[in-house]
């Protein structure tokens, strides 16, 4: 009898790994519209950004004890920094700068394993938070608009005629709208990836698409690793880009935390799901991806399908890595017109600037009394006015001078005496 009874066991265990195999593709299926943007907008390769956006999470389970069902990949507040980073420095010295952005993540960590969540809730608190995000999203809005009628992301070359490139765009953006709000069930967790195969469709129509690079590229191909520089002007501009990524983390952790019922912030702590993140992110940066962070689309995967097993992220890296070989997926990625993903990209910074609007209004906070009216005000006007502080080789502006004015002026401007 124990030898049917064995096989049985080794049939059911089998069918569970074939069923955890699929649930893991699922959530790779959810996350990879997002997963392939951020390098399609910044030049950075899509098949390194699947790679290490594997690897990272491997790492990140190793680190949190295999306890937290999220997968990671890179936080679109990372776009613009990317962006500016690789025309003013290159992709060697970003890749470095991004390094630096991890290292934040595990001195965070460290500094909560010590004195606490409490102090980095004092020193970043909502009316920091919230304005920083918002200027990431505001300071973002050109590219958008650039990218959807058919230039580069600076604006400066016309890749696309303005007519068919909006059409597309169009297309692009009204199919994430339409799947994003009238979405049902898996489908709704989609909205980027079909926004990008009709808008990818639509373009094709129009004669927009080039399949020559796909027909000539191998199936099997290594990917396109880079190894970073290190440029102190571009970490010093990183290192600030750090703090909404960082919040988003929280976020994204309390959120699994509510679906799953298990206390994230205990157990493993957030101390280590923080330095998870900043040891995928400087892996990543190492091998010539894109940061990798806690991710939303995922949190919300596992929100719908209750697949709450950590063990489905291990096959979501695995598939993530094994397709990052696919030299015709890397092709094929290249060469979605530019047009497809300015679209949504409309829609996706537009959101970046309300999800820091809902970080002010939830809080609470009287946005009108004096030392709040200085730092949201302050933040946003020189954060997207275009300021420059400069000393020498040294330049701090945009989000990177939001972010540590931010700081300084909650750190240095008087509490009213009744708070």
């Amino acid at each position: 009898m124990s030898q049917p009874i064995g096989r049985v066991a080794r049939a059911e265990n089998y069918a569970f790994r074939l069923r955890d195999g699929f649930l893991g593709a699922q959530m790779l299926c959810v996350a990879f519209g997002s997963l392939v943007l951020v390098p399609l907008l910044t030049g950075l390769d899509a098949n390194v950004a699947l790679f290490t956006a594997g690897a990272g999470t491997l790492v990140f389970q190793i680190i949190t004890r295999g306890r937290v069902p999220v997968f990671l990949a890179s936080s679109f507040a990372f776009i613009a920094p990317i962006i500016y980073g690789v025309a003013h420095w290159g992709i060697p010295a970003t890749l470095g700068g991004l390094m630096a952005a991890g290292g934040v993540y595990v001195a965070i960590g460290a500094l909560i394993a010590w004195r606490g969540i409490g102090f980095v809730q004092r020193v970043l608190p909502p009316v920091v938070t919230g304005p920083v995000i918002m200027v990431i999203g505001l300071v973002l809005a050109p590219v958008a608009i650039n990218l959807a009628t058919g230039a580069n992301s600076s604006g400066d070359d016309q890749i696309v005629d303005r007519t068919p490139a909006l059409v597309v765009a169009c297309v692009a953006l009204a199919t994430t709208l339409a799947v994003s709000l009238l979405g049902r069930g898996f489908l709704r967790l989609l909205p980027i990836l079909i926004g990008v195969v009709t808008g990818y469709v639509a373009a094709w129509g129009l004669g927009l698409v080039d399949l020559s690079e796909v027909r000539g590229a191998p199936w099997l191909a290594w990917p396109d690793f880079v190894a970073p520089a290190f440029n102190w002007q571009a970490v010093l501009f990183m290192l600030p880009v750090a703090i909404a990524p960082a919040i988003e983390h929280f976020g994204d952790i309390i959120a699994i935390r509510s679906v799953t019922g298990r206390d994230y912030l205990k157990d493993p702590g957030v101390h280590r799901t923080m330095m998870g993140d900043g040891l995928a992110t400087g892996l990543a940066a190492a091998l010539g991806g894109p940061p990798n962070t806690t991710y939303s689309e995922v949190t919300g995967a596992v929100t719908l399908t209750g697949a709450t097993n950590p063990a489905l992220m291990t096959w979501a890296a695995l598939f993530a890595i094994a397709f990052s070989f696919c030299g015709k997926l890397g092709a094929l990625l290249a060469s979605i017109p530019t047009p497809v993903m300015g679209g949504i990209v409309v829609l996706l910074f537009g959101a970046i600037v309300v999800v820091g609007m809902n970080t002010l209004v939830e809080s609470g906070e009287d946005l009108t009394q004096s030392r709040n009216l200085a730092i949201v005000g302050l933040v946003l006007i020189c954060g997207i006015g275009g300021l420059h502080l400069e000393a020498g080789r040294f330049e701090l502006q945009g989000i990177a001078l939001a972010g540590v004015l931010g700081v300084v002026l909650n750190l240095v401007l008087p509490r009213p005496k009744d708070a």
